[in-house]
């Protein structure tokens, strides 16, 4: 059964703003930025020496030096796997940006807008 020229429209529409939405997404989300390599290398320092104060505590028997150089490696691990932080956005930049009506609000002003109408 094909579709009503009113369903059309309204289909196009719905399309075009699902298009626009995700484009808004993806340059939001999709922008992660470059690796930051002092960071990566810094954690790797920090592993190996967490290893070797790991090893070291083993041979010595002493457990304290043991956790200590396994929180120095995973410390070091998060160091490098973490994400860049000036690339993260704070929280009342978010909320300052003007917010846009979502589809689902501008097809229920729509709905309301034809139902006044035909009262």
């Amino acid at each position: 059964m094909p579709l009503s020229e009113q369903e059309q429209r309204l289909l196009d529409e719905m399309e075009r703003s699902l298009y626009h939405h995700d484009a808004d997404d993806v340059a939001k989300v999709g922008t992660r930025g470059r690796a930051s390599y002092t960071a990566i290398a810094l954690g790797i320092i920090a592993g190996v020496i967490g290893l070797v104060l790991l090893i070291v505590g083993v041979v010595v028997r002493q457990p304290l030096v043991g956790v200590a150089g396994f929180a120095v490696m995973f410390v070091g691990a998060l160091l490098a796997f973490a994400p860049p932080r000036r690339l993260t956005v704070p929280r009342d930049a978010r909320d300052a940006a003007p917010r846009r009506q979502s589809f689902m609000d501008t097809l229920g002003e729509r709905f309301e807008q034809r139902r006044d109408g035909e009262d």
